[in-house]
């Protein structure tokens, strides 16, 4: 079939002509029509649920929101995961779906359950919604509006949200392949109604009142319309208020005839939304902006193009001094990225080409080749139209112009091979090239099919990924599929067609460049080779060896998902303690701002606080999101990296007490947020139930976390110490009232939340009118304890009537994830590979962390992507390297050649691992893809060489030596040439460093690499193990094989041994103790902690700041006078002595905090060590009882000889025999394991030996032990600190209580005529008056500094109890550990003066009585064993003692 193809494009060249012209247009056609973005689009199939209900605690919102949802939900059909955060006022809910369900109908499935949810959420709280159809990739735009530069003061933030709400987001709504416009930052106008409560009060007005006075006046109605001939008259009642005048004049009550208006009770004015989110722009202005969310599925650049186009008009319907900027653009990556893609497919395509001609000798044969190249990726393009496939870095990123030509360059070098092979002079005529072809094309054809399928085959993997990782790299191997399918049938239609037409017709026989070149080649490798075959067994075995070696260190190399994309830009995450406002937030974020601005590499920083109105990245108001927008990298004046800009940053932002900041990108970020609910690479997630559970092993994990190595510091979520004011009710109060909770709630919610009573349209727009109390009454508990509630008498009564105010810490946000509560550990993995760093953390979890029944770990973000991808690949490729081993088989029709050819893969990948290695690279799944390309060029020579040879045996050359050089000869070019085109191809992204090179550079690290071991392996393996499987053996030669064989398994060995060997080190108990001190991580934090402390000493002694103030003004008279004034308030002394005395309790505290921690890893370390002691000893003992059963045997089997007795003694001595082995055998179990334990513990990486005396005996209690010993332990110490510092902060509340004293000048002029002695005398400017104030501030209300001491009393006191019972506890718990020591030193005497010197006599006696046969084999086995378990127990006395003498000393701290 394959050559009626090749001969039938050669006779028909117009034909194929006209089908290469047509693909070209329709591949330039597809290339315009091709969605093109960045990266592929990996956001799994997700629909989340949004309800905002801002009047609402965590709490009320998972039980009355999220709950609900979640249950109405979970049958819905292919969810994959569902996963909620439910906040103060916040429900939001993730919806994963399997891929291959449709979106749309996704969303029709949940927004029918949600309907049904809405029945069992209580009306009022707030309505579920979708949030808009977008992905990661969906944020394409990003944009402020700010004033320009000296018209910062002319606009607020509330004209600045109302121009991007009512202009510029509605114009760009609309536009094709836009999902939403999100505005972010500003204030929301409203028309607000401010009631004073005073006035509320004097007039007996409600706020009920007003809420239903402004509902009822504020609408518009009709009539109909009057039929008056010839016009009807339609009837319109006009009633819909317009301006703050109208709302001012509602009545909202008669008294006595007398209206009582809003304006009475109310300040009606433009007010603002409770904000939840805020924008700065550049650290100098509180900004507004939008996000441009592209629908899911659009092509990003013409989505972008088109909001380019409509910006200018929309510009246009702004102020002159008003700007929209945009600050982040995904056509500047898109941009960057595919400029990469361009740069290495031209740069290899130029690399292929110049490689071609140079090995072809022949400018026409190589532009043929390289002809290929453009028709080939022409073809892929035109196909990747046809699937949707998107271009990108991914999908473009693995085509190498190498691989793709590999079948054309085989089809034209045999075609000028076999012309070449031609004696005749003459020029040739058409039909004779057509033939020579056609007999050339045909010889090799297989070989080229066969080597594109295979590489076609291997790709099949890629193809079998889903999810994240499917939707990552499946791309790539569809693109380099299409290029290599079209490559393949260019490869037989076009390639022979054009070597027909257009190579020469008139043969030279002089030699060119490229035959020198290869007569050179062929002068250094025909020798190599001859040597080779001399040797060939070292030379396999070697090989082996090495492969052997490359798995080894492939195993240690690590692993991680896929290398980071340098994006251009970085997004900091900004993170202040739990509980700060929003203003304090963005003062940080603008001071951060104005740090990274300092940055000559930064254009600009935008900061997003909190969240937005449509909250679809749910963040809290302590948290923001710091965009820093670069420069482009030319433009950077000093030489530094990516990574070291953002370090460089990163320590500057240090100097900000109190904020954590962590690295990242923009689409990093969001992809790591939507997909696994996280921003961060890595999370270790906790699930249970109880919050505070959750949080304590949260911290717990944190520390661990802390202690490895390449982690970075991590964000432990934060799921408490939100601060709250509960008002918790008194129902019978409310009773007595009339009220109902019902009644209160609206109250409470409307005067400090707010509530909507209607709209005020201005023309088009329309603008929410609410209710709440006026601002100056809602900023303290006060406000709310003073609230007045009417009951249903009509009178007023404040809320702490009916219900009891006060502050509370609570939940800041419940995570929840498949129907369970839990908790985030998130963390991204710096100068290290992820999989290492996360292996290392769950050994570090499994032997520190035991966690409660019910809650247990698990881990997510990129490793999670990348253990799910690995998996599948290690089923995957597997079948398809059986798919190409039966390929193999059947070109061949040989199992002996297939496995010949198939050898090409192992070895090549010995190339990728140790260019890996030398690159300092991770394994990744790039660099897996990398490894899959590999394979199939390897083989693709195997093919190549094998059927030469096959070739040449048909020729009739049957002496396999001859075949071997013959062949190689011949063969040695188009190996050269298929290795140095595939391997050159990828030079370009080997080196790249320019956007998305990352990605790219682990595949071609891991081709050129494999290249090169695989090219070695073709040219002397392969033909020596050709040699080997064809020869006939001789039985002299197969010892020395043997011989060969196992040297190179031991040299191998040693090798490993060598490489891998770590120092031993013996170790004592003390020294043991002192490293694992000195290595703990948690005493190094405790010691920073105890600095950290320390330095709060200077604080004892602050001063409240000196006042300072000036007047100037006519305050006297007239005249224009001056004056200033100087205070100081100085506290009671006494405060000063009290704080220094509380500083040094906490310093004494966290100093007994640090002993308690090395007094746990003292304990730990200590039982460990007698412990591994005791099983040395256990193993020696066991060896010697081996040797005595060993004797048995040898006296039952000559006693068995001499017909004394029968084989029953033996069996059974062998199997008791077997029975101590086991015993060894586990005993070297439990000892590595108390080893590998004791490692760990110790922080080392060198392997530790325990020096062991050569007598076993164990410790000693000194016999007056002093039972007061037990204050040492520090526990207590810990409880009684907190007992000090308990009496200290009450020592400082009552000096805090005492008075204050202030000291005060004031300097001042009395300009003008003052009388003085019946004198008038003119006084001036320069006539200064002088005042000393002296006075003392006496607090006058004693309650509060009271309940304090008390609190703290009754701290003190809970403390003093408890210290009592672990007294009490602690010396039960020594007195029955000095009782158990008595009793295991009695039963050690019992053994050591008794039962082992009778168990010697015992094995003596026996032996003898044995060897005479004056016992049965049953008495002295019956002997033996009494003393095996007396030499046994003997050893298990003394490692009781000695765990029980560490019990007691850990109980007295010694």
């Amino acid at each position: 079939m394959l050559d009626k193809i090749i001969k039938f494009s050669i006779k028909n060249k117009i034909v194929i002509g006209i089908m290469t012209l047509l693909l070209i247009i329709w591949g330039v056609w597809s290339a315009t029509r091709l969605s093109i973005d960045a990266v592929p689009d990996i956001t799994n199939n997700q629909v989340q649920i949004i309800t905002v209900c801002p009047t609402l605690a965590g709490q009320e919102v998972e039980q009355l929101v999220t709950f609900p949802i979640e249950q109405s939900i979970a049958n819905i059909p292919n969810i994959e995961e569902v996963r909620s955060i439910s906040r103060f006022g916040l429900s939001v809910i993730t919806v994963v779906f399997k891929d291959e369900v449709d979106i749309y109908f996704a969303r029709q499935l949940i927004n029918e359950r949600i309907k049904e949810a809405e029945a069992n959420i209580p009306k009022g709280i707030g309505t579920p919604e979708l949030a808009p159809v977008s992905t990661g990739l969906g944020e394409v735009y990003q944009y402020i509006i700010h004033p320009k530069k000296g018209s910062e003061h002319k606009y607020n933030a509330k004209d600045l949200r109302t121009m991007q709400d009512w202009i510029v987001a509605r114009q760009l709504n609309g536009t094709p392949g836009i999902a939403e416009v999100n505005s972010f930052g500003g204030e929301l106008k409203q028309y607000e109604v401010s009631v004073n409560p005073n006035r509320l009060k004097a007039m007996g007005v409600s706020i009920p009142d007003i809420f239903n006075a402004l509902e009822k006046n504020n609408q518009n109605t009709g009539g109909a319309y009057i039929d008056k001939k010839p016009n009807a008259y339609f009837i319109r009642g006009i009633g819909l208020v317009t301006s703050l005048e109208d709302v001012q004049n509602i009545a909202v009550k008669n008294t006595g005839g007398i209206p009582i208006f809003i304006k009475d009770i109310a300040e009606v004015k433009f007010g603002f939304a409770t904000r939840y989110g805020a924008m700065t722009f550049n650290g100098e202005v509180d900004a507004v902006g939008g996000v441009v969310m592209m629908l899911k599925g659009a092509n990003s650049n013409d989505v972008v193009q088109r909001i380019k186009e409509k910006i200018p008009t929309i510009q246009k319907s702004l102020p002159d001094d008003v700007v929209i900027e945009a600050y982040l653009d995904r056509t500047d990556l898109v941009s960057r990225a595919i400029s990469t893609v361009e740069k290495n497919l031209i740069e290899g395509a130029l690399i292929v080409i110049f490689v071609l001609v140079l090995f072809l000798g022949n400018l026409r044969a190589g532009l043929i080749v390289a002809s290929a190249i453009p028709l080939a990726l022409l073809f892929a393009l035109g196909l990747m139209n046809v699937f949707g496939v998107s271009a990108n870095l991914m999908s473009l990123g693995a085509i190498d112009f190498g691989l793709i030509v590999d079948g054309a360059v085989i089809i034209v070098e045999a075609t000028l091979h076999h012309l070449g092979l031609r004696k005749s002079i003459n020029k040739l005529t058409q039909n004779e090239m057509d033939n020579e072809v056609f007999v050339s094309a045909s010889k090799i054809r297989s070989s080229a099919a066969f080597g594109e399928i295979i590489i076609l085959i291997v790709y099949i993997p890629i193809l079998t990924l889903i999810g994240i990782e499917g939707k990552m790299f499946r791309p790539m191997a569809q693109t380099v599929g299409f290029a290599i399918f079209g490559a393949l049938i260019l490869s037989l239609t076009y390639i022979p067609m054009m070597c027909a037409l257009f190579l020469p017709k008139l043969i030279n026989h002089k030699k060119n460049f490229s035959d020198k070149m290869m007569d050179f080649f062929q002068g250094i490798y025909q020798p190599l080779l001859q040597k080779a075959i001399q040797i060939k067994y070292w030379l396999v075995g070697g090989t082996v060896a090495l492969f052997v070696v490359s798995l080894i260190v492939f195993s240690r190399m690590g692993g991680e998902f896929i290398p980071t994309l340098a994006e251009g830009d970085f997004a900091f995450h900004c993170i202040l303690p739990q509980g700060s406002s929003l203003s304090q937030s963005i003062e940080t974020s603008m001071q951060a701002s104005r740090i990274i601005k300092q940055f000559d590499e930064v254009k600009m920083v935008v900061g997003k606080t909190g969240a937005a109105e449509v909250p679809t990245d749910p963040m809290p108001p302590e948290a923001t999101d710091m965009m820093i927008i670069l420069k482009p990298q030319k433009e950077w004046k000093n030489n530094k990296t990516y990574n070291e800009l953002a370090d460089e940053i990163n320590e500057k932002l240090e100097a900000i007490p109190g904020v954590f900041f962590e690295k990242n990108q923009p689409i990093q970020m969001r992809f790591n947020e939507l997909m696994t609910g996280i921003r961060q690479d890595v999370a270790v997630k906790i699930f249970g139930e109880n919050m505070d559970t959750l949080s304590s092993y949260a911290n717990k994990v944190n520390s661990v976390i802390l202690s490895v190595q390449g982690a970075t510091t991590p964000q432990v979520e934060r799921v408490n110490g939100l601060p709250q004011i509960n008002v918790t009710y008194d129902r019978l109060r409310l009773a007595n009232y009339g009220l109902t909770v019902e009644d209160v709630n609206d109250i409470v919610s409307t005067a400090f939340a707010g509530k909507s009573t209607g709209v005020v349209f201005e023309n088009e727009r329309k603008f929410d009118l609410v209710v709440r109390l006026d601002s100056t009454y809602r900023s303290s508990i006060d406000d709310v304890n003073n609230l007045m509630i009417p009951t249903s008498t009509g009178n007023q009564i404040p809320l702490s009537q009916v219900a009891n105010v006060n502050f509370k810490v609570g939940p800041a946000q419940i995570s929840r994830e498949a129907g369970k509560r839990r908790i985030v550990i998130g963390f991204n993995v710096k100068d290290r590979d992820v999989q290492s760093v996360v292996t290392e953390i769950q050994q570090k979890l499994s032997t520190q962390i035991k966690l409660p029944s019910g809650y247990y770990f698990t881990y997510g973000g990129t490793f999670e992507n990348f253990q799910k991808a690995s998996k599948r690949l290690m089923i995957a490729v597997p079948i398809s390297l059986l798919l190409i081993f039966m390929l193999l088989y059947f070109t061949f029709r040989s199992f002996k050649q297939a496995s010949l050819i198939f050898t090409a893969i192992p070895m090549s990948a010995i190339g990728g691992v140790f260019a890996l290695l030398l690159r300092g690279m991770p394994f990744s799944i790039s660099a897996g893809i990398g490894f899959i390309a590999l394979f199939g060029v390897a083989v693709l020579n195997g093919i190549v060489l094998i059927g030469t040879f096959n070739q040449l045996e048909k020729e009739g050359i049957t002496d396999v030596l001859k075949r071997v050089i013959e062949g190689t000869k011949i063969r040695l070019r188009p190996v050269l040439m298929t290795a140095t085109v595939a391997s050159l191809g990828f030079l370009p992204m080997a080196l790249s460093s320019s956007a998305g090179a990352e990605v790219q550079k682990p595949l071609a690290t891991v081709v050129i690499g494999g290249l090169i071991t695989a090219t070695f392996l073709t040219l002397f393996v392969l033909p020596l193990l050709y040699i080997i499987f064809n020869t006939k053996i001789s039985l002299k030669r197969k010892p020395k094989m043997k011989h060969i064989t196992t040297a190179t398994t031991i040299l191998l060995l040693m090798f490993a041994i060598n490489t891998n060997a770590q120092s031993v080190k013996q170790i004592t108990i003390e020294e043991a103790i002192n490293l694992a001190i000195q290595n703990n991580q948690s005493i190094k934090a405790s010691g920073i902690d105890i600095q950290a402390t320390e330095s709060l000493r200077k604080t004892a002694n602050e001063l409240p700041k000196l006042d300072f103030n000036t007047q100037l003004g006519q305050y006297n008279s007239i005249k224009f006078d001056n004056a200033f004034q100087l205070s100081q308030t100085i506290p009671f002394p006494t405060l000063f002595g009290a704080k220094k005395e509380l500083i040094n309790a906490e310093v004494k505290a966290k100093q007994i905090q640090q002993q308690q921690t090395v007094y746990e890893i003292k304990n730990q370390v200590r039982s460990l060590y007698y412990q591994i002691e005791y099983l040395q000893y256990n193993k020696q003992k066991l060896l010697s009882l081996d040797s005595l059963y060993n004797e048995f045997i040898r006296v039952a089997n000559l006693r068995y000889k001499t017909g004394d007795t029968k084989k029953i003694e033996i069996s059974i001595a062998e199997t008791k025999k077997g029975e101590i082995n086991l015993l060894a055998q586990q005993n070297q179990v439990y000892l590595q394991n108390a080893y590998q334990s004791l490692r760990t513990l110790l922080n080392t990486k060198d392997s530790i030996v325990i020096n062991s005396n050569a007598t076993y005996t164990p410790l000693q209690v000194n016999s007056l032990i002093d039972t007061n010993a037990i204050a040492n332990h520090p526990m207590l110490q810990a409880i009684y600190q907190n007992m000090q510092i308990a009496e200290q902060t009450k020592k400082v509340e009552k000096a805090q209580g005492l008075p204050d004293f202030k000291i005060g000048y004031s300097n001042q002029s009395l300009i003008g005529v003052q009388t003085i002695n019946g004198v008038d005398k003119y006084f001036g400017a320069g006539n200064r008056f002088n005042v000393v104030n002296i006075g003392i501030a006496i607090p006058l209300t004693f309650g509060a500094t009271k309940a304090k001491i008390n609190n703290l009393e009754y701290q003190k006191q809970s403390l003093q109890t408890q210290a009592e019972y672990q007294t009490k506890l602690l010396n039960t718990q020594l007195q029955n550990a000095i009782a158990q020591y008595e009793q295991d030193v009695q039963q050690y005497n019992y053994y050591k003066i008794q039962a082992l010197p009778n168990a010697d006599e015992i094995v003596k006696a026996a032996q003898l009585g044995y060897r005479t046969g004056d016992i049965s084999y049953v008495e002295y086995l019956y002997a033996l064993q009494t003393a095996t378990d007396i030499q046994l127990k003997y050893l298990q006395s003394i490692q009781q003692i000695n765990q029980t003498v560490v019990n007691i000393n850990s109980l007295i701290n010694k």
